[in-house]
């Protein structure tokens, strides 16, 4: 397996798959010199042609297909990268009409979203994509949101934060402090300097994701993607998310232990 994942930025032959295509609030603008405030205006609107929702897959059987139908009253288009799953998740995500390729073994999530972030890149014109987590933490109303504030405002990527207003304060403590901690140390380390560093609702424009190219394959990957997204030196935005924490999202959360191996992970 250590050799599987070594080599999956060389080898793009893991995926498979159909390739069939299924039918505010004041945040802050960085830029390089400013920081600037405005507002956005919620769009009561579907994004269609020009934006692919990118979903990391791995045993979500149980809650892929809710996912997916709460997403397509405002994307209709839902890239799922089922990785090396051993339950019915790709089969319930395409028979809720997602457009999904497999890993046909687990790879991590870093490596599901570099290989759905090349499919969008090499087999669609998308202008904009949205990573999107599998077990029901994300707002759709949030991506959507997110995508017309970066069109609106002429921005390269949209970061959701749970710690903007306050959303916050319904964090769990132990995990306030995991994403805290890694968020403080991965902006020492490179990255952008932000409230939220490992939130996986992002909203890139083409000129960001189209310079993405992950090699941390697990969970180190959210602070990787941060810090290749800073070289690009393309204005961003942090925007206000809601996150909803159940007992099955929590159970696949990051631990305090789990923000120290990540930290490791980039550090070596």
């Amino acid at each position: 397996l250590n050799a599987h994942r070594s080599s999956f930025h060389r080898q793009r032959s893991y995926c498979t798959g159909d390739v069939s295509f299924p039918s505010m609030l004041a945040v802050p603008i960085h830029s390089r010199r400013h920081t600037a405030y405005k507002s956005a205006r919620i769009a009561i609107m579907r994004i269609d042609d020009d934006t692919w929702i990118i979903i990391p897959t791995y045993n979500e059987g149980q809650m892929i297909g809710t996912v997916i139908d709460a997403l397509t009253p405002y994307f209709s288009r839902i890239l799922c990268v089922d990785d090396g799953s051993n339950d019915n998740s790709a089969k319930i995500a395409r028979s809720h009409g997602a457009t999904v390729i497999t890993h046909p073994i687990n790879l991590g999530q870093g490596a599901a979203l570099q290989t759905g972030i090349e499919w969008v890149k090499t087999h669609t014109s998308a202008r904009w994509i949205v990573t999107f987590d599998a077990d029901g933490q994300h707002d759709p109303k949030d991506a959507r949101s997110m995508v017309e504030y970066g069109k609106e405002n002429q921005l390269g990527f949209v970061l959701g934060s749970r710690f903007l207003e306050r959303h916050g304060k319904s964090v769990p403590l132990r995990r306030r402090l995991a994403l805290r901690t890694v968020a403080f140390i991965s902006g020492l380390l490179g990255g952008l300097r932000l409230s939220d560093a490992h939130n996986g609702l992002r909203a890139l424009s083409r000129d960001a994701f189209s310079q993405v190219q992950l090699n941390h394959n697990r969970m180190a990957h959210a602070s990787e993607i941060n810090s290749q997204l800073a070289r690009t030196h393309l204005p961003y935005a942090e925007y206000p998310v809601h996150i909803t924490y159940s007992d099955y999202s929590q159970a696949k959360g990051q631990s305090l232990l789990n923000g120290v191996n990540i930290l490791v992970d980039l550090m070596w």
